[in-house]
């Protein structure tokens, strides 16, 4: 576990500059293709511009999951406000999926029914894109430059961590921004084709593949935010760190049982059964205990640590829970 302040309050930084900078080009790029969906008609342009706008969106929601979440623990709530960072990115995926896929879907499939034909104006078109993918690839790749960066400092592999990290702002924009440049490319090649064949079948095809590629990403960022919400317990390799972390403290002679929950990005609460080095008298016990949960707790990750003796007949710490231990 990593126990520096500094290192998570950039972090954090770090997270809110990377979704203000695909904010930023996100509504640049939304602006741009709803000019070319009216020039040209395109049933692929009007699924991008639709893809734009969910995006241009979801980021408020994410602006807004950043700064309610980073609220520090209260009384009302102890465990601080980091859960309601899923709960915002879960209504900016459900945003995606609405305003995203299904309309693109619907435009498509209408489209394709009526056998409409856009304008010739396929200049437009491919100018409006090429600016779309400019614009989203320097989102991507402030995305891409943290994930690496978080996924090396964690010793993790670089689609694990994105697809794993707590963080639900940070792996939201990096698959937005991976389904819009590849939806460019479906918008490109079905607007080609259109161009080359003169059949408009191609371009709502393309708007159709758009929305599928948004419904699948939607329902991906869903799922993720779903098991936070619901007590993602973290990985193997944290669970071994925790327990690692424990067997150090001086007065620990052996852990008994570990349950960690994600209640936040990079927030952790633990609770743990211990045996205590020695005999103490019942009146140093709870003492004892309180001061180490406080050592635990100068973890930034550490939002809140409950320590307990272990009961006799209690299992050894290869007997705890299996959920606890889950990859």
């Amino acid at each position: 576990m990593k126990s520096s302040s500094k290192s998570d309050a950039a972090e954090g930084g770090e997270s809110l500059r990377t979704v203000v900078i695909a904010f930023v080009a996100n509504l640049g790029v939304a602006i741009a293709k709803t000019f070319a969906a009216v020039f040209t008609g395109s049933a692929s342009m009007v699924a991008e511009a639709a893809h734009s706008w969910a995006d241009t969106g979801n980021e408020i929601f994410l602006l807004v999951a950043n700064r309610r979440g980073s609220r520090g623990p209260d009384d009302r709530r102890p465990l601080g406000y980091g859960r309601e960072t899923y709960f915002w990115s879960t209504l900016a995926a459900i945003g995606l999926f609405v305003a995203g896929a299904a309309v693109s879907v619907w435009h498509g499939i209408t489209s394709l029914l009526a056998g409409e034909s856009s304008s010739e104006n396929y200049l437009v078109a491919y100018v409006v894109l090429a600016v779309a993918f400019l614009l989203e690839g320097i989102s991507f790749l402030q995305s891409v430059r943290q994930i690496r960066g978080e996924a090396a400092e964690y010793d993790k592999d670089f689609l694990d961590y994105a697809l794993e990290t707590s963080d639900p702002t940070l792996r939201a924009v990096f698959a937005e921004d991976s389904a819009a440049l590849i939806g460019i490319v479906i918008a490109g090649v079905g607007i080609g084709l259109h161009q080359l064949t003169g059949s408009a079948a191609f371009d709502a095809i393309g708007s159709i593949l758009v929305g599928v590629l948004l419904g699948i990403v939607a329902f991906v960022l869903i799922d993720r935010n779903r098991r936070f919400l619901t007590g993602e317990p973290g990985s193997r390799a944290l669970w071994n760190a925790v327990v690692q972390r424990i067997e150090q403290l001086p007065e620990v002679a052996s852990v008994r049982f570990v349950r960690i929950e994600f209640v936040g990005p990079k927030q952790i609460y633990v609770v743990a059964s211990v045996d205590l080095v020695g005999d103490f008298a019942e009146s140093r016990i709870a003492h004892t205990l309180r001061r180490l949960e406080r050592e635990l707790e100068t973890n930034r990750a550490v939002v809140d640590a409950v320590l307990t003796v272990a009961e006799p007949d209690e299992g050894d710490i290869g007997d705890v829970n299996a959920v606890a231990q889950q990859p």
